[in-house]
């Protein structure tokens, strides 16, 4: 599930293309006159880790240039010297690539700066506070009322009647939970510079891949979840209307749950728990301890222990992309996808 884009560099070309046979490369010592080719050149230019040196080579015959001449330093012409070993270092440094973006990550998520926070502990406890009440509020009873009003039921619902129910109900929450934390925060406004923002980079898209890597060792935490915590034998086994749905194969009903999970739940989610708590918390402790605390409710709020292990590292793993890159874009992102990911595990 990762995919790899690569671009080759113009060290890979032949130097016969620049060097004639029985020729010696003459490296002159400033000052000199000769043929100049530098990196910022306009007609030759690529990118390297090295350092930006400016290089002055001069093209003579072997017959031409006594080996005795002051002021020169002979390098022989060994092409297949030098073609294989600027080959070798390459290989060498995309080796090096990987640790070092990792290094970077944890370097930035322990080192991170904490946010502005305008507002106390109270207000970060009713925000928190507020949400969920109107989550359980909305989806328990308002919207079941509604329909019941309308007269109908979901229970009675055709498969995909309940799957649209179920877009319509989440909407609902994100909307209200959304209103909630605007009029909370309505007071403190304008906001610092840094809070809410959505922008995506390329460089937050290694953390994505990166982090896409770690669903499968994510999900086999359930696993070792249940062993700790297992289902009592006297809990009813239930389906949910998800798993109905997939059961069914009814492909309007697959899409429409498609969009609940990998498309307005991550946004909500990731709104309040990255956008709002995690950052709050940096104003009383340290990132990487907002990150955990933030991932712990996260966890505690789907209101599911034998998938708490789980959800704890995946809300670790979001608030780590969330801190790097600053931006609420990358955590939706990581954070759609691996809805979809247990998803597309569900239809198998």
């Amino acid at each position: 599930m990762s995919t790899t884009v690569f671009c080759c560099p113009l060290s890979l070309l032949p130097k016969s293309l620049f060097l004639c046979n029985k020729s010696r490369v003459a490296v002159l010592k400033p000052p000199r006159i000769g043929l100049s080719l530098c990196r910022s050149s306009p007609r030759i230019g690529f990118h390297s880790r090295l350092p930006t040196i400016k290089w002055r080579l001069s093209c003579f015959r072997q017959e031409n240039v006594p080996s005795e001449a002051p002021g020169f330093e002979f390098i022989e012409d060994k092409l297949s010297e030098d073609i294989v070993e600027p080959n070798c270092c390459q290989s060498q440094d995309l080796r090096k690539d990987w640790p070092s973006s990792l290094h970077k990550v944890i370097d930035t998520v322990f080192g991170a700066e904490p946010w502005t926070v305008p507002w106390t502990a109270k207000s970060i406890i009713q925000v928190m506070l507020l949400w969920i009440a109107s989550f359980w509020l909305v989806g328990s009873w308002i919207v079941p009322f509604l329909a019941y009003t309308a007269g109908f039921r979901k229970e009675s619902l055709t498969y995909r009647g309940q799957a649209l129910y179920s877009l319509l109900t989440d909407v609902a929450e994100g909307m209200v939970g959304i209103a909630i934390l605007n009029l909370c925060l309505a007071k403190f406004k304008p906001l610092p510079p840094d809070w809410f923002k959505f922008k995506l980079e390329w460089k937050c898209l290694f953390d994505i891949a990166l982090g896409c890597l770690t669903f499968p060792l994510i999900n086999q935490l359930s696993q070792v979840n249940l062993n700790f915590l297992p289902i009592l034998p006297t809990t009813p086994v239930t389906v949910s209307s998800v798993e109905q749905s997939i059961l069914a194969r009814d492909p309007v009903a697959m899409a429409l749950y498609a969009i609940v999970v990998s498309v307005c739940a991550p946004i909500w989610e990731e709104i309040v728990f990255r956008g709002f708590l995690l950052p709050s918390l940096t104003k009383y402790m340290p990132v990487w301890c907002a990150i955990l605390v933030s991932s712990v409710a996260f966890a505690l709020a789907h209101f599911n222990m034998q998938r708490m292990l789980p959800l704890l590292c995946l809300g670790m793993l979001m608030g780590a992309v969330f801190v790097r890159s600053r931006s609420l874009l990358p955590s939706m992102l990581l954070h759609s996808l691996w809805n979809a990911f247990v998803f597309l595990d569900l239809m198998k």
